[in-house]
C-alpha cells in the first residue's frame, strides 16, 4: 500500500483505501479501479493524495510534468480562472463568517456595526454567480458556529430568492439583510439551551422562540436596514395558515422578507451539521420544504427556490444514498429533485425509485 499524489497516477490502478468527501461522505470504496472519470472526481474535490496497492504503482506512475502556460488550451486557462473565482468566492464568505461572529457576540453591549457588515456582505454578494444554495458547502465549519453560518447562508439564498421571484432590485439587499439577521435575538438565548445536544424541554422551547421578540427589538434602533428586516427577525417562524409563532399570523400578513427567509432558514437549518442533529440531503429538504408549501410556506416561492436551485447543469457529479456515483443526465421540471442520473452507463430514474435519493452533490460544470 503507498499513498501516491494523483497527478502520478495514470487509469487502472486500484484503491487501497476509502475515499471521502471533505463533508465525510464516501467517495470511493476500497478497491475501485480508478478510471478517467473517477480521476476527475478526486480532481473536482481537489484529493492530493490516494491510498493505492503498491505493486501496480510503478507501472502506472507518471512524472508531474511543468506546467507550461503558453501551452494550456483556452478551456484549461477557462477551468483555472474559474476555480480562482470560486475561491475568491470561499475567501470572501469567510471573512463574512468573521464579521457576522463578532457582531453577534458584541451587539448586546454596543451598537452593531451595520455599515462595516453591509460592505462585507456586498463583497460577498459581488462573486454570488459562484454560489447555488444547493451545491455550497463551507470550507471549514465548527458546529457550535453554525448560527453563524445559517446567517451568512440565508442572506445569500433571501438574496437570490428576492431576485429569482421579481421583487425590485432594491428589496435584494434588504432581503440579504433579513436573512443575515433573522436570528440575531439567539445572543439573549442561554448558550446552555442554545447548544444543549439533547432534546429541549417545554420551557426550553418557550424561551428559544423569544428569539424572535427579542431580534426585533436587536433591530428596532438600526438606522441602515428597512422595517421588513426586523419583520423578518420577528416573523420568520410564521405560517400561512396561522399556525407559526410568536404572533399566529397568516399569510396575508406575514412581510414577504419573512416569507422567503422562512424558507431560506429551513433549507440551511436542515443542511447544516448542528450539535444535535447531522446534515441531511439538500434534495430531499428541497422535498419536505415542497411538502410544507402546502399550508405552511408561501407556495409561489417555494416553487421558485426549488426550480432555481436545482437548476444545476446536465453532467454534475452526484452520489446517490445507496454509495453509487454517477452523473445528472435529465431533469423534469415537474420532478426537479429526482432527476434521471447515470451510474455505469446504467439510468436510475430517481422519479421511480423512490428509495433512492441523491445525497450529496461532488462537483459541478
Amino acid at each position: 500500500m503507498a499513498s501516491i499524489s494523483i497527478v502520478e497516477l495514470k487509469p487502472g490502478v486500484k484503491l487501497s483505501k476509502e475515499v471521502y468527501t471533505p463533508l465525510g461522505g464516501m467517495l470511493f470504496r476500497k478497491g475501485t479501479v480508478l478510471l478517467p472519470r473517477e480521476l476527475d472526481i478526486l480532481r473536482a474535490f481537489m484529493v492530493q493524495y490516494v491510498e493505492v496497492d503498491t505493486g501496480e504503482v510503478e507501472s502506472k506512475r507518471t512524472a508531474k510534468p511543468a506546467v507550461d502556460k503558453s501551452s494550456l488550451s483556452e478551456q484549461s486557462l477557462s477551468d483555472e480562472a474559474g476555480a480562482n473565482k470560486y475561491s475568491t468566492f470561499h475567501e470572501e464568505y469567510d471573512k463574512l463568517i468573521s464579521f457576522v461572529k463578532s457582531a453577534y457576540q458584541s451587539a448586546l453591549a454596543a451598537e452593531l456595526p451595520i455599515y462595516e457588515l453591509r460592505n462585507q456582505l456586498e463583497a460577498t454578494i459581488g462573486q454570488i454567480k459562484d454560489y447555488n444554495p444547493l451545491t455550497f458547502a463551507p470550507r471549514s465549519m465548527n458546529k457550535y458556529d453554525y448560527i453563524y453560518h445559517n446567517s451568512v447562508l440565508c442572506a445569500l439564498s433571501s438574496y437570490l430568492l428576492a431576485k429569482w421571484s421579481g421583487l425590485q432590485q432594491k428589496d435584494w439587499m434588504q432581503a440579504a439583510f433579513a436573512g443575515l439577521f433573522h436570528d440575531i435575538g439567539n445572543i439573549k438565548i442561554d448558550s446552555a439551551i442554545l447548544y444543549k445536544p439533547t432534546s429541549l424541554s417545554a420551557a426550553e422551547i418557550e424561551e428559544i422562540r423569544k428569539h424572535t421578540a427579542y431580534g426585533y427589538q436587536i433591530l428596532k434602533n438600526v438606522r441602515a436596514v428597512n422595517e421588513g428586516v426586523r419583520l423578518a427577525a420577528l416573523q420568520h417562524h410564521e405560517k400561512v395558515d396561522g399556525s407559526g409563532y410568536p404572533l399566529r399570523l397568516d399569510g396575508s400578513k406575514i412581510h414577504i422578507y419573512a416569507k422567503i427567509v422562512g424558507i431560506t432558514d429551513i433549507f440551511h437549518a436542515m443542511t447544516l451539521n448542528r450539535v444535535y442533529q447531522k446534515a441531511q440531503s439538500p434534495y430531499l429538504v428541497l422535498e419536505q420544504i415542497h411538502t410544507e408549501a402546502f399550508g405552511k410556506l408561501d407556495p409561489t416561492l417555494v416553487r421558485i427556490f426549488i426550480q432555481k436551485a436545482t437548476a444545476i447543469h446536465h453532467g454534475t457529479m452526484v452520489r446517490l444514498s445507496n454509495g453509487q456515483v454517477g452523473e445528472i443526465v435529465f431533469t423534469d421540471s415537474n420532478h426537479p429533485t429526482r432527476p434521471l442520473v447515470s451510474v455505469g452507463g446504467e439510468i436510475i430514474n430517481l422519479t421511480q425509485q423512490r428509495q433512492l435519493h441523491i445525497e450529496e452533490v461532488l462537483s459541478s460544470n
